[in-house]
C-alpha cells in the first residue's frame, strides 16, 4: 500500500503551475523531481508535506486525507512521521550542533544517532555554534536533525544545493540507505542531473503535471 497519494493536484498563483496531478509514492521509493525553474517543484513540494493547500484535489497520508483532518493532527503527523529539508535551514542560531540536532531527537523520542553523524562528516563540530559552520555544514547538520527523528518519508527541497558534488553524494546515498533500511520513502526536489539518477525514479514536473 501507497505511503502517500495525490490525487487531481491542482495550483497556480499569479499564473497555473500544474492541473490534474496525480502521484503515489511507496515504501522505498526514492523519487526525483526536475523541472524549469519556477515551474512549481518547491510548491508540489509543500502540498505533499501538508504545508500548503492546493487550489483543487487531495493528498492521502497512510489513507488519510492531510486537509480534511485538524492542524493538531497536521503538526503531529509532520513532527513525527515527515521529515522536510528545506533550501533556507532553518536551524536554532544561539544553538550548538549538538543543541539543534537533540533537539530534535528528544522531540521525537529517538536517540541520538552518532553512526549519522559521522557519516555526514559533522561528529567533530556537535560543540560548535551553528553560526560558526559553514552553510555546508548547516545543511548537513539540518539533514542529521531530520534524519535523528526517523520520519516515513523525507521531503528534501534542493537539499544538497549548499555543497559540493563528492559531499552531495554522500548526502544522497544516505537519505536512499535510510529509506531502504527504514522502509521509508523519500521525495527530493533537485536541478542536479547526476544526483537524480541515485534516485529509483525521476519524475519532471511541468504545467500538465509529471512525466
Amino acid at each position: 500500500m501507497e505511503l502517500l497519494r495525490a490525487e487531481k493536484i491542482t495550483h497556480s498563483f499569479d499564473y497555473p503551475l500544474f492541473k490534474d496531478l496525480d502521484l503515489n509514492i511507496y515504501p522505498k521509493d526514492c523519487i526525483a523531481i526536475q523541472g524549469s525553474s519556477g515551474c512549481g517543484k518547491s510548491t508540489l513540494l509543500h502540498i505533499l508535506s501538508s504545508l500548503l493547500k492546493p487550489n483543487n484535489g487531495n493528498v492521502f497520508y497512510k489513507n488519510q486525507n492531510l486537509y480534511d483532518i485538524s492542524e493538531k493532527e497536521k503538526i503531529r503527523i509532520r513532527r513525527y512521521e515527515f521529515g522536510i529539508i528545506f533550501q533556507t535551514h532553518y536551524l536554532f542560531k544561539g544553538f550548538s550542533t549538538l543543541e539543534n540536532i537533540e533537539l530534535a531527537s528528544i522531540l521525537s523520542g529517538y536517540e541520538l544517532d552518532k553512526v549519522l553523524l559521522e557519516k555526514l562528516g559533522i561528529a567533530k563540530l556537535l560543540n560548535q555554534k551553528i553560526t560558526k559552520l559553514s552553510g555546508g555544514q548547516q545543511q548537513r547538520v539540518s539533514i542529521a536533525r531530520v534524519l535523528c527523528k526517523k520520519p516515513k518519508i523525507i521531503f528534501a527541497d534542493e537539499a544538497t544545493g549548499n555543497l559540493d558534488f563528492d559531499n552531495a553524494k554522500n548526502v544522497i546515498e544516505i537519505l536512499i540507505d535510510y529509506v531502504k533500511e527504514n522502509n521509508a520513502a523519500l521525495f527530493f526536489v533537485t536541478h542536479d542531473n547526476q544526483l537524480a539518477k541515485f534516485c529509483d525514479k525521476t519524475y519532471i514536473l511541468n504545467s500538465y503535471g509529471i512525466c
